[in-house]
């Protein structure tokens, strides 16, 4: 089937890969590969990148590493538009000075996370992102509350875009009832699908994008399951996702980098080291991801 164009008045929109940080065998970061990673995803059929995520390890990184990232990203992606830094940190005044780098660098769009030092009530969470918006940088908001301990209700949601925070949110929450009281609430928030397996029940539900993890293995299999699941393409959307799922879920799991690394390195990509403190899988992790991976290059994902 056709791929959708890609949407240049909210580049958020879309399949917007978390990518994963090429890292050489003394962990320091490889850019050319990093380049190399980014031009294939795009080439693949997905829409952009996700720098500066957990899945690009931004916790472990300098701020010199942070902005080359980003730098090398705008640079391989041909069009900044493409590219939504994460720009999460401890306090409100750095997230914002990320994302004016951000905006300096021409991309189109950011992801922000709430306020993680601490467990912020909800004035704090909305004084967090309305510090963030004053960069100028469209926003969206990352709702993961298993890891911040911070639920970005439906509710909050409405006001956050209703206050002009942000633009979008990837709901990560794993609850594929909310995308119906967040269409509700705020019928032009865009709904991003955050966990890729829920994927098929948000792009029903209405989504219009994917912050997605597994496309870093099998870029063009995700974008025709993505682009099936988005069109109500049922009859081909659904046995890929059955195919994939096994595969997908580990996107939702704490070893989730280490994971989608691993299966990169199976599908012939380059994966890698992960840097402290994530270390390499167990012996019995390693062996599900392994047999997840290789079942879908047996089925011809790619």
């Amino acid at each position: 089937m056709t791929a959708t164009a890609w949407n240049t008045t909210r580049p958020w929109r879309g399949i917007m890969v978390a990518t994963t940080l090429p890292l050489r065998d003394d962990l320091s970061v490889d850019y050319d590969a990093y380049a190399e990673h980014v031009r294939r995803l795009i080439d693949q059929g997905c829409d952009g990148v996700v720098p500066n995520g957990s899945l690009g390890e931004y916790q472990t990184l300098t701020d010199e590493e942070r902005a080359r990232v980003v730098r090398t990203a705008v640079e391989a992606a041909g069009d900044g538009a493409r590219v939504m830094p994460g720009v999460a940190a401890y306090g409100s005044a750095e997230a914002r000075r990320w994302a004016e780098q951000a905006g300096e660098a021409g991309c189109g769009s950011v992801l922000l996370l709430p306020p993680n030092a601490y467990r912020a009530d909800e004035r704090a969470v909305c004084a967090h992102y309305a510090e963030v918006a004053k960069a100028g940088v469209p926003v969206v908001a990352y709702n993961n509350p298993l890891d911040t301990r911070v639920d970005l209700t439906p509710k909050l949601l409405a006001r956050l875009h209703k206050d002009g925070s942000i633009v979008a949110v990837k709901e990560f929450s794993g609850d594929v009832r909310r995308a119906y009281e967040i269409a509700e609430l705020a019928p032009e928030l865009d709904l991003l699908i955050g966990a890729d397996d829920v994927l098929l029940e948000l792009a029903v539900a209405g989504a219009v994008g994917w912050i997605a993890g597994y496309p870093n293995a099998f870029p063009a299999t995700c974008a025709e399951l993505y682009h099936a699941a988005v069109a109500g393409d049922l009859d081909t959307a659904v046995p890929l996702y059955k195919s994939l799922h096994s595969l997908l879920r580990w996107d939702s799991k704490t070893e989730f980098v280490q994971s989608i690394k691993l299966s990169m390195d199976i599908a012939g990509l380059r994966g890698g080291p992960t840097r402290p403190p994530r270390f390499p899988l167990t012996r019995e992790t390693e062996a599900a991801v392994r047999a997840a991976t290789e079942k879908a290059v047996a089925d011809g994902h790619r």
